[in-house]
C-alpha cells in the first residue's frame, strides 16, 4: 500500500506540472489542461487518503500489572513442643503393684538376676522365699479363687450363658453350647481388691519401683 501512495503522489507532481505547462504549447490538445488538473487533484485526494490510512495509529499504553503482595510470613512453622504429658495413673498403680511384690517376695531382684552361674539348689531356695512372700502379699491385697470350683482332669459342663474371658475351649469344638469336656486347668479370677491409695507425687514421673538402700555408719 505504501509503494502505491508513493506512485499515485509522483503522477500527481507530473500531471500538476503538465497542467502548467503555457497552453500555446498543446496546440490542438490546449483543453487537456483543465481535465489534467481535475485528474491531479482526484489523485491527490486518493493519495492523502492513502497517506491517512499507512499512518501508525498510536498504540495502547503498554499496562504493566502490579506484583502480587508478598503473603504474610509466618513468625514460625515450627509449633511450640507440647508439654510433658503426666504419667498416666493406671502405670503409677500397676508399678505401686510390682514394688508390693518386691517387698514382700523380692520378686524383681530374683527376675533381674542372673541366675545361669547359681545350681539348682540355690536357686530353689531363692524361688522357695519368693513364692512364701509373693503368695503373702496376692492374699493380703487381692481376692483370687478359682474359675472353676473342681478337680483338674474331672468332667465339667461350660454353661451357655458364661463371660468370654472365664473358659478356653481347646480340642475338636462344634455345634452350640453348653460344652461338656475335661478340665485342664480350673482357671483364676479377683473377686476383690485392695491396694493402697497412691501418695500424691510427681505427675510426670513413675514411683519408685523399690528404694535405694543405704546403710549408714
Amino acid at each position: 500500500m505504501r509503494i502505491v501512495t508513493i506512485s499515485l503522489a509522483v503522477l500527481v507532481l507530473v500531471l500538476a506540472g503538465l497542467a502548467a505547462v503555457p497552453a500555446d504549447l498543446f496546440g490542438a490538445a490546449a483543453d487537456l489542461a483543465p481535465r489534467l488538473l481535475s485528474l491531479a487533484a482526484a489523485l491527490a485526494a486518493l493519495a492523502l487518503a492513502g497517506v491517512s490510512l499507512l499512518r501508525p495509529r498510536p498504540s495502547a499504553p503498554l499496562v504493566v500489572p502490579a506484583a502480587p503482595a508478598p503473603a504474610p510470613v509466618a513468625a514460625s512453622l515450627t509449633p511450640p513442643p507440647a508439654p510433658a504429658a503426666p504419667a498416666p495413673r493406671a502405670e503409677a498403680e500397676i508399678v505401686a503393684l510390682l514394688g508390693l511384690l518386691q517387698d514382700k517376695g523380692r520378686l524383681i531382684d530374683f527376675l533381674m538376676d542372673d541366675v545361669t552361674g547359681y545350681d539348682d539348689a540355690q536357686v530353689g531356695a531363692a524361688a522357695r522365699v519368693l513364692h512364701q512372700g509373693c503368695k503373702a502379699a496376692l492374699a493380703e491385697h487381692f481376692g483370687i479363687v478359682a474359675v472353676v470350683d473342681q478337680a483338674e482332669g474331672s468332667r465339667v459342663t461350660v454353661p451357655a450363658a458364661h463371660a468370654p474371658d472365664e473358659f478356653r475351649l481347646v480340642g475338636r469344638i462344634g455345634g452350640q453350647p453348653p460344652f461338656t469336656g475335661v478340665l485342664v486347668h480350673h482357671g483364676w479370677k479377683v473377686e476383690w481388691v485392695k491396694l493402697p491409695r497412691l501418695v500424691a507425687g510427681d505427675p510426670d514421673r513413675l514411683p519408685t519401683l523399690a528404694p535405694a538402700e543405704i546403710e549408714l555408719g
